[in-house]
């Protein structure tokens, strides 16, 4: 969003950090005035060579705050000092320099393409600590209930509302083997899509979705979601609540992308993809023998592959196109293998299998119908979804040769995260195999 169009909707910003931030003092270099000291390229003429801590402190003693040089301590190995004066005291830091990475205190901290910039940064931040502090802690003590009144639902609030009442809409699974009906699980879920957050350095002037307050700094200021653009402090971001409204344009097509995060962005309950392999397989492959268990070949698999994450649900998988439903099939099972997060999560991965501690299958159906509810809700359609059709191709197993069992070996390592050294799958096999066999019992 522009900053007019932002500034235009009243009581969603707080410029007093930006104010402040323009009374920070600016960089101040300390040139060296003897030409016979050489020092590294990187740096300039604010390079002293050699330098103790007294004769620093007396070099920078009446300087202005934002003065600063560069020097290297006696004894020093692996890195030079940074000295600069604030507040009327001179501040020492050692500094780092890798070519990849430019200028930096620490490793996994920030990084700076030159020492001009990470003084910059640093006065900001000194200042901003001094004559801020009254925010800082007032920012800091925040509360869940600030993202009611926060510029993102001030600017997101229909389109989040909007969102909600369509992902919880009942909705019913088609099936060819029922005449199209089938039993709809409506447990009317709770909107919840996780952000993706990642530091960010925003160019410009841009403020906290959150709280309102200005971005500070001019480098890695805060963070931004990669999948709806939510800009936030780094402390802010941890309050953000589970409401990230995904942004087609930001997604680079369909495959690796999170589950939760396609559903949302395109407003379905079942990802097309799922639902175009689906309804091929069930016109042209339920009779097939060894359905998902013979591949197709990887160059078609490959080629449908990127026409899906560039044409989306313009893709043409129809047999006149695919003639081999091997094809199709692969593709699927490409999709689920490349979901981030498994459709059998990771945090509910030990409720599906304590389930088959269960002796009775009465009492294993009843562990998993609990076990399938703790699954977020976009993983918990799709997996219904998923285990309905294959209950109804291993219905036709004297024909395709693919029950319960078999089909469960398939797709163990696919709807499930599992270590790649791991061979042995016998139990996972058998909790996914009871999951086909009784999903109608399951999902109620």
């Amino acid at each position: 969003m522009s900053k007019d169009a932002f500034l235009a909707i009243p009581n969603v910003w707080k410029p007093e950090l930006y104010k402040i931030q323009l009374d920070a003092p600016t960089p101040k270099p300390v040139l060296c005035e003897d030409d016979d000291i050489m020092g590294p390229t990187r740096y300039g003429k604010e390079y002293h060579g050699t330098m103790d801590h007294k004769d620093c402190e007396q070099r920078l003693k009446d300087k202005p705050d934002g003065s600063y040089l560069v020097r290297r301590s006696p004894g020093a190995d692996n890195y030079y000092t940074l000295s600069l004066r604030f507040a009327q005291a001179t501040k020492h830091f050692k500094i780092f320099y890798c070519p990849e990475k430019g200028h930096f205190l620490r490793e996994n901290f920030k990084k700076y393409e030159t020492i001009q910039e990470m003084v910059a940064d640093g006065l900001v931040d000194f200042y901003m600590r001094l004559h801020a502090a009254p925010i800082l802690k007032e920012m800091m003590s925040q509360t869940k209930k600030c993202y009611e009144q926060s510029p993102y639902m001030t600017l997101h609030r229909r389109k989040l509302r909007s969102l909600c009442s369509e992902l919880c809409k009942p909705s019913k699974l088609p099936s060819k083997e029922t005449n199209e009906k089938s039993e709809s699980y409506n447990d009317n879920p709770a909107y919840e899509k996780q952000h993706t957050f990642k530091t960010h350095t925003f160019k410009g002037l841009n403020w906290c979705e959150f709280c309102a307050n200005f971005l500070w700094g001019f480098t890695s200021q805060g963070v931004k979601c990669d999948d709806c653009g939510f800009m936030a402090h780094f402390k802010c971001s941890e309050l953000v609540p589970a409401k990230c409204v995904p942004d087609l344009k930001r997604l680079r097509g369909i495959f690796g992308v999170d589950l939760t995060t396609l559903v949302t962005a395109h407003k379905c309950r079942i990802p097309f993809i799922v639902k175009k392999c689906v309804e091929e397989v069930e016109s042209h492959g339920m009779l097939q023998e060894g359905i998902y268990r013979i591949s197709g070949f990887a160059d078609e698999i490959e080629a449908l592959k990127m026409t899906l994450d560039k044409d989306g649900e313009k893709a043409d998988v129809s047999a006149q196109v695919y003639s081999n439903i091997n094809v199709i099939a692969g593709v699927l099972k490409l999709y689920l293998r490349l979901l981030p997060v498994p459709l059998i999560t990771f945090q509910s991965f030990p409720l599906f299998m304590e389930s088959m501690r269960e002796k009775s299958i009465g009492e294993q159906v009843i562990a998993l119908r609990n076990a399938v509810k703790a699954l977020p809700p976009a993983h918990l359609h799709c997996l219904k979804y998923i285990l309905e059709h294959l209950n109804r191709i291993a219905s036709h197993h004297a024909i395709n040769k693919m029950n319960e069992h078999n089909l469960a070996t398939v797709f163990a390592p696919t709807l499930i995260a599992t270590p790649q050294h791991m061979t042995d799958l016998s139990q996972e096999i058998s909790m996914l195999a009871a999951l086909i066999g009784h999903c109608h019992a399951i999902f109620l």
